[in-house]
């Protein structure tokens, strides 16, 4: 008995075919699982790369953020995705982060702590641990810098404070930011939140550096200290 072979996109009708496709009507024409197709390349005998992207795309109730969250461990339980193929799509999905970041970045003056909220939420958004970082602002508050100041949790024991205030000299901001995700999704600031708050702005004050605002972010909205009149 013969090997099966993956039904490759290059067997099908031409106009079942993405890639075609894209070309022939833009990248706009394609639907979410076509895209995921190009990417995967193959499906197996029992269904198409569409129809497997489909599947995983049910998982995750047609949520790209909610695909952007599974690992390649996870990938890899879907019949048909392999460790290269979950990698790629992985990686695809990285990439899109970081692209929304950047235009995040790119077109806004921190006006606000909606503004805020859309630069930091493609970068700490949807993480299953806690991350803590610093926006430094010029006086025409532009950002000049992010820094990623502790990662898996968020204790004052954790944040290294001298760290913060000297990037802060080096990069010539005049005030800061403070961010920080909560992946359970509640948006109520801790008590340890608060102290580091209270610690890293007295600590500016001594050199005229202003903390602006603490946001505790989650994967849909925010929690702004300023707004709240607890900063």
């Amino acid at each position: 008995m013969q090997d099966q072979k993956p039904f490759s996109i290059k067997n099908w009708a031409e106009g079942d075919r993405p890639r075609e496709k894209l070309l022939q009507k833009g990248k706009m024409s394609l639907s979410d699982a076509e895209l995921i197709a190009i990417l995967i390349g193959s499906g197996s005998r029992e269904e198409s790369a569409v129809q497997l992207s489909k599947r995983i795309l049910d998982s995750c109730e047609n949520k790209l953020n909610d695909l952007g969250k599974l690992s390649v461990k996870q990938l890899t339980k879907f019949k048909g995705i392999g460790e290269a193929k979950a990698i790629t799509i992985v990686a695809a999905m990285e990439l899109g982060r970081r692209r929304r970041g950047e235009e995040a970045i790119e077109r806004k003056q921190v006006t606000s702590a909606d503004t805020v909220f859309e630069v930091m939420q493609p970068i700490i958004g949807d993480l299953g641990h806690e991350e803590f970082w610093i926006i430094y602002l010029n006086n025409s508050n532009r950002i000049l810098q992010k820094l990623q100041l502790s990662k898996g949790g968020m204790t004052g024991t954790l944040v290294d404070v001298r760290l913060a205030f000297k990037y802060a000299l080096e990069v010539g901001a005049t005030s800061l930011i403070l961010a920080h995700n909560h992946p359970s999704g509640t948006l109520q600031p801790s008590a340890a939140d608060k102290q580091l708050t209270q610690k890293i702005k007295t600590a500016g004050e001594s050199l005229d550096i202003k903390v602006l605002d603490h946001l505790i972010v989650t994967q849909k909205a925010y929690f702004s200290f300023a707004n709240e009149g607890i900063l």
